[in-house]
């Protein structure tokens, strides 16, 4: 792996200030009761938690986190923020190196997807105050300024073959979560998720669609990430066969 540039971590914690905001400003809101009934005014909360309409701040949360949107920026502010204080757990050749790896790649495709999901097919305008403060940086700054701090300050070597395998299982997780908790509560985030109205194969195959499309992002980015080793003049013969080194950041 490469040296990110000297003025990388002003970048990482101005990605990670970004994040952080966003997922901070979403969190009160929720917590306090903002979007009840904002969906289904018989429901408690955003979605309904248990048939018996219990409403806590613990069942607020697991709505909250039920979210694609909340995971993926919660992972990139951890992220970014550890890229900024400790890039050397992304370097290490044990598990935790690989752990590290591919969660930095996870929150570079899972913003990515986040923010063209969004845009392309659940955005419907109609917000003020601080839930469009919220809505904006969570679906539309942080993925932006996530995907910009990475094209200039790297770390360059992190996306290999194994990475990209192993980012899948995250998403899929998730998923399972949503799916699972949206049968036990009777509402799900998305409604591409509602197996009760869409029937359970149309939501295996929306699934398998972003799982297509995660995987092609990947080596895109793995294909971008070779090109500007390139241009720095960094050759990439050994690291893509072999893990990076401790002494590659120093």
């Amino acid at each position: 792996m490469t040296n990110p540039p000297r003025y990388g971590p002003v970048f990482f914690w101005g990605n990670a200030a970004a994040a952080w905001f966003g997922v901070l400003v979403s969190f009160t809101l929720n917590i306090s009761g903002h979007y009840v009934d904002q969906v289904d005014a018989t429901k408690p909360t955003i979605l309904g938690n248990t048939a018996g309409g219990i409403d806590t701040p613990l069942e607020r949360f697991l709505d909250w986190i039920t979210y694609f949107t909340i995971l993926s920026n919660i992972l990139v502010a951890v992220v970014v923020t550890l890229l900024a204080v400790r890039p050397g757990l992304f370097i290490r050749q044990d598990g935790v190196g690989v752990l590290w790896r591919t969660l930095r790649l996870d929150g570079l495709l899972m913003i990515t997807i986040t923010g063209i999901v969004y845009n392309l097919l659940l955005a419907t305008g109609g917000k003020s105050g601080w839930d469009l403060v919220s809505n904006t940086m969570l679906h539309m700054v942080t993925p932006l300024v996530t995907l910009i701090v990475w094209i200039i300050a790297g770390p360059r070597g992190l996306v290999t073959a194994r990475v990209i395998g192993l980012s899948l299982l995250l998403p899929l997780l998730w998923a399972a979560f949503a799916l699972i908790r949206g049968g036990i509560v009777g509402a799900y985030p998305y409604p591409f998720l509602d197996v009760s109205s869409n029937g359970p194969a149309s939501v295996l195959t929306f699934i398998l669609a972003i799982v297509i499309v995660a995987v092609c992002l990947a080596f895109v980015l793995m294909g971008i990430d070779a090109a500007l080793r390139a241009t720095m003049g960094i050759s990439t013969t050994s690291q893509a066969s072999t893990a990076p080194t401790e002494d590659s950041l120093t």
